[in-house]
C-alpha cells in the first residue's frame, strides 16, 4: 500500500511549491519596483491570515522545512513567507518572479528559457530529512506546474540534477488542514 502523503512529507525529500496568499484586486503597475510595495498587488487581510495558517499547519503536522525559504521578490510572496515562517531566513530569487511573466507576451524562446530554469531548480533534492519551500506564483494553465490556487501547494519530488522532477500531488490550503485524515 502507498504511504499517505503526510508520512512522505515528514520523511522529507520534497519541494513544496506554494502560491502566495490572496492578493488585493488589480494589477501590478507597469513599471513597478520590487522595493516599493505600493506599486504592486499585495496580500489582502484574508491572504495574510492564509499565510499564517499555512505555516501553522506545517508545524502542526511536523513537516520538516529547510532554511532558507525561497521567495519571488514581489512583496506579496515575501510577506507570505514571513508570515508563514516567521523564524526562518527568507531568500529572494528573481527566477520565481519570471513565473509571473509566462502568461504575458514573451517569445517562445524566452518562455522556454524560464521553464528550463525552473526545471533546473525543481530537480535539486533538499538535504536529507527536510523539504524545501518555494513561495511564488501560479503558472498559466497547462504550463510548468499549472494553475495553483491561493496558498495551494504543488508537492514536487526532485529526481536530481539532469533527471527532472515528478509532481506528486497538489494540495489546497483546506487539503493541508486535513492531511492527517489520510489524504
Amino acid at each position: 500500500m502507498e504511504k499517505p502523503i503526510l508520512d512522505l512529507l515528514r520523511a522529507g525529500g520534497f519541494i513544496l511549491y506554494v502560491r502566495h496568499g490572496e492578493a488585493t484586486v488589480g494589477e501590478d503597475q507597469p513599471y513597478f519596483n520590487f522595493q516599493y510595495c505600493y506599486t504592486q498587488r499585495n496580500l489582502s487581510d484574508y491572504g495574510r491570515r492564509e499565510a499564517v495558517y499555512y505555516g501553522q499547519m506545517l508545524r502542526y503536522w511536523q513537516i520538516p522545512i529547510q532554511s532558507p525559504i525561497i521567495a519571488s521578490p514581489l512583496c506579496r510572496t515575501i510577506e507570505t513567507a514571513q508570515l508563514a515562517f516567521p523564524t526562518m531566513y527568507i531568500q529572494m530569487d528573481p527566477l520565481w518572479y519570471a513565473i509571473n511573466r509566462l502568461g504575458g507576451t514573451l517569445s517562445a524562446a524566452e518562455q522556454q528559457q524560464i521553464l528550463n530554469d525552473v526545471q533546473l531548480q525543481l530537480e535539486n533534492k533538499p538535504p536529507l530529512g527536510t523539504n524545501q519551500v518555494i513561495i511564488a506564483h501560479s503558472f498559466p494553465k497547462g504550463v510548468g506546474l499549472g494553475d495553483i490556487p491561493n496558498m495551494g501547494t504543488v508537492i514536487v519530488k526532485p529526481k536530481g540534477a539532469g533527471n527532472g522532477y515528478e509532481i506528486v500531488q497538489q494540495l489546497s490550503l483546506a487539503d493541508l488542514a486535513t492531511l492527517g485524515n489520510g489524504i
